[in-house]
């Protein structure tokens, strides 16, 4: 397919820490696009547990092998800016949204609006969690593992084991 034709998508997150509910939506999102930019937001307020440069590593080895295997380029990049224009920058015309519950949807529908008032060329794609992996999110994984909790069923293993010395530190 020619390089005009690759149809680009961005999957815009925190990813602190990257959760079995992010790989489920980056596996479907792969899928649907021959590039998946991994996008992880970047706010002055708020004091990640992970540094960007530490995301940014989970992602490459969690979601590199993934992404190869359904045969789609993966690229990992921060941004601090608005989610279209990270997508503008990354020539992308996808956005994907993972969905957990109504609640998500009601949020996202809200968000997808706007973006395309302000970015008309840029689709928002909704892909729904697997049922298995709809209560997951980063901050319960943060919470949980600070706690000493066992995590396994809700990262993957090389995320646990991050996790495991991170607060083994603290």
């Amino acid at each position: 397919m020619p390089a005009a034709m690759a149809r680009t998508a961005l999957f815009a997150g925190s990813f602190d820490p990257i959760t079995n509910g992010h790989l489920d939506v980056v596996s479907a999102a792969v899928r649907l696009a021959d590039r998946l930019v991994l996008a992880v937001g970047i706010h002055p307020g708020k004091t990640p547990l992970f540094s960007a440069d530490d995301r940014i590593a989970m992602l490459e080895e969690i979601c590199g092998p993934v992404a190869k295997a359904a045969g789609c380029a993966l690229s990992c990049t921060t941004f601090a800016d608005l989610v279209v224009t990270a997508a503008r920058r990354e020539g992308a015309t996808i956005l994907i949204r993972g969905i957990r519950d109504g609640t998500d949807l009601d949020y996202e529908m809200q968000m997808a609006g706007m973006n395309a008032a302000m970015a008309p060329q840029v689709q928002t794609v909704f892909l729904p969690a697997a049922p298995a992996v709809r209560p997951i999110t980063a901050t319960l994984v943060r919470q949980i593992a600070g706690m000493g909790g066992d995590v396994s069923a809700f990262v993957p293993a090389p995320v646990a084991a991050r996790l495991k010395r991170k607060f083994a530190k603290a």
